[in-house]
C-alpha cells in the first residue's frame, strides 16, 4: 500500500491520501493497512472500534473529545463531502488553540489522522455525507466533553451560508477558555 503524507497546518494532524487503482470497471485501494499506516505516522497506533455516520447538508458534529480514553481518529467520506476540523487542545503544545480543516470526500478520497489530545469536527458540505472513522480508544460518554464550534476565540472559518444543524450537545459546548483540556 503506498501512502502519499500531506503534513497540514499542525504537524501531528495529517492529511493522507492512498493509492487508488482504477480502471472502466470502477477503483480499488486499501483504505487501511496497519503496516503501511505504522509505517507512515510512527508504530505504536492501534485502532479499537469504527464508527459510521450519516449526515445531511449543513449538519455540524463537533468539536468532541475525551478528557480520559482520549482518542486518536482516521476519518475518511465514503459518500459526499466535509469539511473536516482539528483543533490543537494540548496546552503544553505550541500550537494550543489552534486549528486546522481540510475538505474530506468520497471522490477524493483522501483521509485525515487526528491524533489524541485534539478536538475534532466536520461540516457536511453536501446534500448527506457519511462519515467513517476508527478509533484508537472505545467511547466513553462520562469522558465525553464538547467545545462550541463557533468559538470566537478559535474563530473557525466554516464553510457555511446559514446556521447548522446541531445537537443539544453540540448546541451546549464550551468555550476553549472554559474547556477541560489536555496538560
Amino acid at each position: 500500500m503506498m501512502l502519499q503524507i500531506v503534513k497540514s497546518g499542525i504537524p501531528e494532524v495529517l492529511l493522507i491520501e492512498p493509492e487508488v487503482f482504477g480502471d472502466d470497471r470502477g477503483f480499488f485501494y486499501e483504505s487501511y493497512n496497519e503496516r503501511a499506516f505504522g509505517a507512515a505516522i510512527g508504530p505504536g497506533v492501534h485502532f479499537v472500534q469504527d464508527n459510521h455516520s450519516r449526515s445531511a447538508r449543513n449538519v455540524l458534529r463537533g468539536l468532541h473529545y475525551q478528557v480520559r480514553q482520549p482518542q486518536g481518529k482516521l476519518v475518511r467520506v465514503t459518500a459526499g463531502e466535509i469539511y473536516d476540523v482539528a483543533v490543537d487542545i494540548r496546552r503544553c503544545s505550541p500550537m494550543f488553540g489552534k486549528w486546522t480543516a481540510a475538505v474530506l470526500s468520497a471522490r477524493n478520497r483522501k483521509m485525515c489522522w487526528v491524533p489524541p489530545g485534539f478536538a475534532h469536527g466536520f461540516l457536511v458540505v453536501s446534500d448527506h455525507a457519511e462519515v467513517q472513522y476508527k478509533t484508537t480508544d472505545y467511547w466513553a460518554p462520562q469522558h465525553e466533553r464538547c467545545i462550541l464550534w463557533n468559538d470566537p476565540d478559535l474563530a473557525i472559518r466554516w464553510p457555511m451560508q446559514d446556521e447548522p444543524v446541531l445537537s443539544q450537545k453540540d448546541r451546549a459546548g464550551l468555550p476553549l477558555r472554559q474547556a477541560e483540556v489536555f496538560p
